[in-house]
């Protein structure tokens, strides 16, 4: 297998192509999509998205053995491999509207293959899609006429935006997904061959083709499920005086629990865990599951209570109104390393205060103004209580609260000291990440809040008694 060809420009298509075409300089991978601007965007000195250590790779290998292109349909003649990472959003429209998948892309690219190849191909799902997806493919590849033994695989990514290029690296696993048929066998070897150019065996896993589409859903609808699950138990360390990140430190070292996904916060974002669980409630529905269906949605449920609940914190706290107070918002990408702002915490928690008629100052280091508008108010329009600022301490001057929504490290380095005297009095912070320190924060004249976290008069020191001390000391 020399070529290869991956359909779909975006975010999986583009690093994992990169990665590929990085650690094996002997095959020939070329990115196709019909978006210009967005292949120009590729062949250009900043590329279309931000992912530390991307830059490095695709320089290494564009115009060697790496090549992104328009032309679809030569590069489908030529390939050996050809990837589909088209973009399957949730519908809009019709019958499973904001649940199920939007397949038009997948079917699109299906049809297109069954036009023009001319040799057997071997034809891998990247994208998220529903189980059983591949059954759509092959069948509209054997309508094609042209009685070609195509083979069809699922290869489910899963990177985590601000590591991808990590995550390609050193995988945890590599799910491969094929017929248990000698053709299909010899498909999914011929894949896993590319892969092991860098990636050991052991980490390379072969499923048949149901279990590996059904894995991304689930994979992802369980890590959304442990933090919606900590949070929700964020809600009653706040009542209690009891710390969130002392309960997720004790459970997590529990072997059977694990310390990971166990960090409290304003809520989970970005362009799967959302979309994804609710393709998979619409899925239970479809197979007569409607009890595992409302487990599922509960978890969507949680994460967006726990949005609201911490904006309607930020507005008890200031004294039950946010109307013409200026609320300084530091972050807006769905989390650090990343300018992706899909399904952001930031524009509920934006929205929720512009409703409350606050004036928003926002700075993100990496999301763009444009995109923040677009975001919160929509394309074309504009509003007079949104501004964005080019720094923090910019968004701070003259705010009577800062809230931290996103997680970049350059927050936690904050000169607050200098910040809270340009701010109004009191001064308040919401922490929406636990990045600072909020004792320190109270020590400077800030109020200070964190997700789970004990108000000042809940966080009353340890104090031992003058009985128990020699008792204590002979132990």
């Amino acid at each position: 297998m020399t070529k290869i060809c991956c359909i779909g420009a975006g975010y999986v298509g583009g690093p994992t192509m990169a990665m590929i075409a990085f650690k094996a300089p002997d095959i020939t991978v070329t990115v196709v999509d019909m978006n210009a601007a967005r292949i120009a965007a590729w062949n250009s000195a900043e590329l279309p998205i931000y992912e530390p250590g991307l830059d490095a790779v695709v320089k290494a290998c564009r115009g060697r053995n790496l090549f992104f292109s328009t032309h679809v349909k030569e590069a489908i003649r030529e390939a050996d491999l050809i990837f589909v990472a088209v973009n399957t959003p949730t519908k809009t429209y019709g019958l499973g509207a904001g649940r199920a998948a939007d397949l038009r892309f997948i079917e699109s690219v299906a049809r297109t293959i069954a036009e023009v190849a001319e040799t057997p191909k071997i034809i891998i799902e990247k994208s998220t899609i529903p189980v059983r997806t591949a059954e759509t493919i092959k069948t509209i590849l054997a309508a094609g006429g042209r009685a070609l033994d195509h083979q069809v695989l699922s290869n489910p990514e899963f990177l985590a935006e601000g590591t991808a290029v990590a995550d390609l690296l050193a995988p945890d696993r590599v799910l491969i997904g094929g017929e248990r048929t000698p053709a299909g066998a010899r498909a999914v070897e011929a894949l896993a061959a590319v892969y092991a150019r860098w990636v050991p065996r052991e980490r390379i896993i072969t499923t048949n083709l149901w279990s590996a589409e059904l894995s991304k859903l689930v994979a992802n609808a369980f890590l959304a499920q442990r933090i919606s699950s900590i949070n929700a138990i964020s809600a009653l360390c706040e009542a209690t005086g009891a710390d969130i990140d002392e309960v997720a430190g004790a459970i997590g070292r529990d072997s059977r629990i694990g310390p990971k996904f166990l960090k409290a916060s304003v809520g989970f974002g970005g362009s799967c865990f959302q979309k994804d669980i609710l393709n998979l409630v619409y899925l239970c529905e479809t197979y007569g599951c409607p009890e595992v269906a409302a487990y599922w949605e509960s978890v969507v449920s949680i994460n967006d209570w726990q949005k609201q609940r911490f904006a309607q914190r930020i507005v008890e706290q200031l004294f039950n109104t946010v109307a013409d107070k200026r609320i300084a918002v530091l972050g807006f990408a769905f989390k650090k390393d990343t300018d992706d702002t899909r399904e952001s915490p930031a524009i509920s928690v934006v929205r929720d205060l512009l409703a409350e008629n606050a004036r928003v100052v926002i700075y993100d280091p990496q999301v763009p103004e444009r995109q923040i508008v677009k975001d919160v108010l929509g394309p074309g329009s504009e509003s007079e209580r949104l501004t964005v600022a080019v720094s923090a301490e910019a968004a701070a001057e003259g705010a009577h609260a800062l809230v931290v929504v996103t997680e970049w490290d350059e927050f936690a380095t904050i000169d607050f000291a200098r910040i809270l005297a340009r701010m109004q009095r009191p001064a308040f912070v919401f922490d929406g990440r636990n990045l600072l320190p909020l004792e320190k924060l109270r020590a400077l004249g800030f109020r200070a809040f964190g997700i789970g976290k004990p108000a000042a008069e809940l966080a009353a020191p340890v104090i031992v008694s003058e009985t128990l001390e020699p008792v204590l000391a002979a132990v």
